[in-house]
């Protein structure tokens, strides 16, 4: 820790092991990474099915609770973060998905140049190692690894075709810039092992002698001098140590976390920094602004004469099988993520390109961390990909350790409301379709006494919840009012960047850990070019 260092991340997530990989690839750059959470040596965190285990428990999960939300009848949601090397690429659903061509594009025509999904599918490609190998559309050899799923289900695969019955059609991969079809989500594992940041860009760079990383290390506050940012105060157990930092600071510590920092250290708007006691360094009104998630409606079935995974995971033998299963051939459910299927489809023919989408499992429980229900069932999830309501992300206090304030506002717009109820209605059409009847699904969440218009407004306020896609609350643009400017520096101050979801100034159409992958590439490219003409 002693001298300066070229590059400080805050965040070893995602987007941190990244930026961490390809900062420190110049030998000349002395780089600090900075983890709040511990290392990813927790054996849950590589058995696939172990994301179980990992949400909502503190070692690798902050446990966060939103602010009651009025749009859910008043519920107060857990949120989960990782809080491990790795962040959420450690608990996540391993789903690999970049999104529709059209969300990047749009970035690009809302004066984000460089962010069209020309521009960006090279990244994409750069750090993939796609099964299938390379073409135009999929890189192979990155560190990126990107698998098939390892088992099907009868119940997934009638599922698939009564959404074909109802006008839905098959594809075979998502992530060619239209994600419109059903089919197996294609997910981050190597032989049935989670594939986290971790393995793929910090693990095989540790040795490097100009990378220094240090968990157990939460940030308290960035140190602005003279309108710089010249380093950065963390606690380290009882310790609070100062990193300098000659270059650039980037804060990756997510959609959550980074906009906590920067008002931590007195950038955000003056109101919010007033309420939380915290001086104001610098005037940024939208930080901690602009929150969009996606929000899961989780529709239930209960079905007959088909296995799901309710019945094997119910019993003592079951479950000795499924172990065994796994141990031997790393396959079964202990290999699954936690949705297997996927459909991407519209809730209304006016809409361009998809705007909903599935994750179907073969299975059903009251929410993640709990018991499977005793009774064969499957579940529906669908989430409304392009949603209008916004919320807000907002330090309480000055202290590093209290979590901010986090307000999704879920169901806000009347646009959500009417897509969630269409999307409760299409789910039952799906379900209603012959694929499926020989199983004879009942609806039990939300229930099949939800028919009009305001009672399946009233159903999705009941059954929904976040599928873990928070973004934008660092909104990066062309215009002054944004957080970051298009090369995701931070306006107003200098040395200091974002680089990870919170810069998202629209929610991708689809999972966003990959995605996230790709900022922080693009984020190591600026980085690395600006350096490269400032010397010059």
């Amino acid at each position: 820790m002693e001298g300066e260092f070229d590059y400080v991340v805050v965040g070893g997530g995602t987007a941190g092991c990244v930026l961490a990989n390809r900062l420190s690839a110049d030998p000349a750059q002395r780089v600090l990474l900075l983890e709040a959470g511990g290392s990813d040596n927790y054996a849950w965190i590589h058995i696939p099915v172990g994301y179980l285990y990992c949400i909502g428990n503190p070692r690798t999960d902050w446990c966060f609770l939103t602010d009651a939300e009025e749009g859910l009848n008043g519920r107060v949601l857990a949120y989960p973060r990782g809080k491990v090397l790795g962040g959420c690429s450690s608990i996540n659903g391993m789903i690999y998905m970049r999104g529709q061509a059209r969300d990047y594009d749009g970035w690009r025509q809302m004066g984000c140049e460089g962010w069209g999904w020309d521009d960006v599918l090279p990244l994409f490609r750069r750090s993939e190692d796609w099964f299938g190998g390379a073409d135009e559309m999929h890189g192979a050899g990155g560190e990126w690894r990107v698998e098939s799923a390892r088992l099907h289900w009868k119940i997934l695969d009638a599922f698939r075709e009564a959404a074909e019955q109802a006008g839905i059609p098959r594809t075979e991969d998502f992530n060619r810039g239209d994600n419109e079809g059903s089919s197996y989500f294609r997910v981050n594992q190597r032989r049935g092992v989670r594939w986290n940041a971790v393995k793929a860009f910090l693990k095989p760079v540790r040795g490097r002698p100009n990378l220094h990383v240090e968990t157990h290390a939460q940030v308290r506050r960035l140190v602005v001098e003279a309108g710089r940012v010249t380093g950065v105060e963390f606690a380290s157990g009882a310790e609070i140590r100062l990193a300098r930092c000659r270059g650039e600071v980037v804060l990756s510590a997510g959609a959550i976390g980074s906009p906590h920092v920067l008002e931590l250290s007195g950038i955000g708007r003056g109101e919010v920094l007033a309420d939380a006691g915290i001086p104001v360094v610098l005037e940024r009104a939208h930080v901690g602004e602009n929150l969009q998630d996606h929000l899961q409606l989780r529709c239930a079935y209960k079905v007959s004469g088909i296995p799901t995974l309710n019945e094997r995971a119910s019993t003592l033998r079951g479950k000795a099988a499924i172990a065994l299963e796994y141990a031997l051939r790393r396959s079964g459910p202990m290999s699954m993520a936690p949705s297997q299927l996927g459909i991407f489809t519209r809730s209304d023919p006016a809409y361009e390109t998809a705007n909903l989408q599935y994750h179907v499992q073969p299975l059903s429980l009251e929410r993640f961390g709990e018991s499977v229900h005793p009774f064969p069932a499957f579940t529906a999830s669908v989430c409304n990909l392009r949603p209008t309501s916004r919320g807000s992300v907002h330090a309480r206090a000055p202290d590093h350790r209290l979590q901010p304030a986090i307000r999704p506002n879920y169901l806000a717009t009347e646009d959500d409301r009417r897509v969630a109820a269409d999307a409760i209605r299409l789910t039952r059409r799906i379900a209603a379709q012959p694929a499926l009847a020989p199983f004879r699904p009942e609806e039990f969440k939300p229930g099949a006494a939800f028919q009009s218009e305001e009672e399946l407004r009233e159903a999705a306020g009941a059954i929904g919840t976040t599928i873990f896609h928070p973004v934008g609350t660092c909104s990066m643009g062309a215009d002054a009012a944004s957080v970051v400017d298009p090369r995701l520096r931070v306006r107003g101050v200098a040395g200091l960047r974002v680089a990870d979801a919170s810069v998202m100034p629209a929610i991708v159409s689809g999972n966003t850990n990959s995605p996230t992958v790709m900022i922080a590439e693009k984020a190591a490219e600026m980085m690395r070019e600006d350096r490269r003409a400032g010397a010059a």
